[in-house]
């Protein structure tokens, strides 16, 4: 019987279909010739839990996730259907949890009971939320990386606001600065060389001023006693008496000037009563006059005569005239 071409090619597409079906489903973790026992598993986050991930107890797989589908349609949780593929029991109140590793994938971890009853086909096991060591790590990163995206927004304003500041302007200011910086720098650096700076020097000559002194320590304590002597002595001075003295002349000074310009007194009147000054000038001219009448005619007063003659010239109405100027105190002021 000769096979047509058409049915090789039927054959062969079913074969080749029903190959990746096959395929497909060993990669996906399923074995589609084994008649393997299905329990369910309820959680309200699966985080990073995919389809054929692994399902251990005691470290050893026992299982794959087979599918993912959830509970309602406000996804109140998400039921996993779990494939046994080894023959083993599980009791009844075993608990599931997802787990991670660092470097792996995650996986359900099944925890056995002590119950003499087991988990059949079908049944639901008891689940718990385990956060695991990523878990653990993501919880106290959150905060973390959620102040560093804080902290990065404000870098990226305060560049902004840099950016916006150092224009071509204020970039050469800013250059400019940096160069005086520099200057100064070297400035003071020169300025503090432990050798050739000035304060090296003035250090120095701070040295040798304080040498100095130290070496002429005796002068300057003689120096200081002697001034000291001297200071005694003239503290030892009775300047309080002096200027007692002192006081007591100036207001004397004082009270014969206020009794001169009050008028009190001879000299005051002299001073301050032009009549009386007039008076005195024609007394003292009179007594002039009768001193030269009496030189040039002594007999006139003196009648003292050997003959008995008498003297009958005329007395003098005017001071006589004299060899030298008389004194300008005389005349009238």
């Amino acid at each position: 019987m000769k096979i047509s071409n058409e049915t090789k090619v039927g054959a062969l597409t079913v074969l080749a279909l029903a190959l990746l079906f096959i395929g497909f489903n060993y990669l996906k973790g399923r074995d589609v010739f084994s008649n393997s026992k299905k329990i369910y598993a309820v959680f309200t986050d699966l985080g990073s839990l995919e389809k054929s991930n692994e399902v251990k107890i005691n470290g050893l797989p026992v299982g794959t996730v087979y599918d993912k589908k959830e509970k309602d349609k406000d996804v109140s949780a998400i039921v996993v259907t779990i494939q046994l593929t080894r023959d083993i029991n599980i009791p009844k109140n075993s608990v599931a949890y997802i787990s991670s590793s660092l470097v792996g994938s995650s996986f359900i971890v099944i925890e056995r009971g002590n119950s003499k009853e087991m988990l059949q086909d079908e049944d639901t096991i008891t689940t718990r939320l385990e956060t695991g060591i990523l878990g653990d790590v993501k919880a106290q990163l959150d905060p973390t990386i959620s102040s560093v995206r804080n902290i990065l927004d404000s870098l990226k304003k305060t560049l902004g606001g840099i950016n916006q500041l150092l224009d071509n302007e204020n970039q050469n200011n800013l250059k400019q600065t940096i160069a005086n910086l520099n200057t100064a720098s070297s400035s003071l650096s020169t300025l503090l060389n432990s050798e050739t700076g000035a304060l090296a020097r003035t250090l120095n000559n701070a040295e040798d001023f304080t040498t100095t002194l130290k070496e002429n320590n005796q002068t300057i304590t003689a120096t200081l006693q002697n001034t000291k002597k001297i200071t005694e002595q003239l503290a030892s001075i009775p300047l309080k008496n002096t200027v007692d003295s002192l006081d007591q002349l100036i207001s004397s000074l004082k009270t014969s000037l206020q009794t001169l310009n009050s008028g009190g007194g001879t000299l005051g009147a002299l001073m301050n009563d032009r009549k009386l000054y007039d008076q005195l000038q024609q007394t003292v001219l009179s007594a002039e006059i009768l001193m030269d009448d009496l030189r040039a005619h002594p007999k006139r007063y003196v009648q003292v005569s050997v003959f008995g003659k008498k003297d009958k010239s005329t007395p003098l109405s005017a001071p006589a005239k004299k060899t030298a100027l008389p004194d300008s105190s005389h005349e009238t002021p």
